[in-house]
This record gives C-alpha cells, sequence and structure tokens, in this order.
C-alpha cells in the first residue's frame, strides 16, 4: 500500500523541479530591463505600410502581456528591439475557374529581428531570417469587390506580435 502512494508522490516531487512552464508565462529576459524601445523597421520592399504596422503591433502586444514599460527613446531604453522587412511575396494559390483571376493571395513576409541590450551591447533575441505567412481570398464578383490585402497585414502584423513577444520571453 506504501508502495502504491510513494509512486505517484515521487513523481509529483519530479515534475515540480524539472523547470516545467506554461507557455506565454515565462519571462527569461534579464531582471535588469525594464523598458524596451520598438523603433520604426527598416524596410526593403515596396510595402511602405508594413514597416510601420509591425513595430506598433509588436509595441501593443508587450503592453498587455508583459510588465515592460515601451519608450519612444533608444537611448532611454534598457533594450531596443530592430527590425527590418527584408522580403514581401504575394502570389494566386487559388484561381476561379470562370474568369481565371485569382481568387486566394498567399503572403509571405520576411524579417531581421533583434533585441539588444543597450548597456552592454547584448544581443538578448536574434531572428535574422524570419518567415511570416498569411492567406487571404478575393471576391471575383467586381460588383462585390473588397480590398482584403491591408486586412491580411494587419491580421500579419498581430501574429507577428504574438510570436515575436513569446519568443523574446521564452527565449525561444
Amino acid at each position: 500500500m506504501r508502495a502504491a502512494l510513494a509512486v505517484p508522490l515521487v513523481t509529483l516531487l519530479v515534475c515540480a523541479g524539472c523547470g516545467y512552464h506554461v507557455s506565454g508565462h515565462a519571462d527569461l529576459l534579464p531582471r535588469t530591463i525594464g523598458t524596451i524601445s520598438v523603433p520604426a523597421f527598416d524596410n526593403l520592399t515596396t510595402r511602405y505600410k508594413l514597416s510601420d504596422r509591425l513595430p506598433a503591433a509588436i509595441t501593443r502586444e508587450f503592453i498587455s502581456r508583459t510588465r515592460y514599460r515601451i519608450v519612444a527613446d533608444d537611448t532611454a531604453a534598457d533594450a531596443v528591439l530592430r527590425g527590418a522587412v527584408v522580403n514581401y511575396l504575394a502570389y494566386p494559390t487559388i484561381f476561379d475557374q470562370v474568369t481565371g483571376r485569382a481568387a486566394g493571395v498567399q503572403l509571405s513576409i520576411f524579417l531581421q529581428l533583434s533585441l539588444t541590450e543597450t548597456g552592454s551591447g547584448k544581443v538578448l533575441f536574434s531572428r535574422p531570417n524570419m518567415e511570416v505567412r498569411q492567406r487571404y481570398e478575393i471576391s471575383t464578383d467586381q460588383l462585390a469587390y473588397f480590398e482584403e490585402s491591408d486586412l491580411a497585414l494587419e491580421r500579419l502584423s498581430r501574429d507577428v506580435a504574438r510570436t515575436v513577444v513569446s519568443a523574446i520571453l521564452e527565449a525561444f
């Protein structure tokens, strides 16, 4: 009887000490980081709004999910998240059989990101070649046509923000 009780107890103790944590609740940045700056991203593409949307979305995500204060001045921040949109691809994935026009589009965005501690210059997080995708559909009816690419970019920005903040916090 004692052995039957001992096995679950030992299992519980082992699991409690193994470093397991629930995703999204870790914060592996140094305790010296209290403020973060997220300046406008560099843009090497022809898509002009994307380099503004991404830092804004990441800033909102940091504010809503973390204890960090976001500051505008890089020199006043403990860490700076710099980024660049290095490539933007949009290509049709579905074609309307009647008209032959695109009915679905796949967006692929390629980013370079790095979070650097301002005092030491130490890189705390780096993604030199991050790819993010978003898909949207196009109405084939010209009378009901609604430009969907801006909404797709907004969704993509929110997805990038969630992914980046989670990766920074969990050092993943």
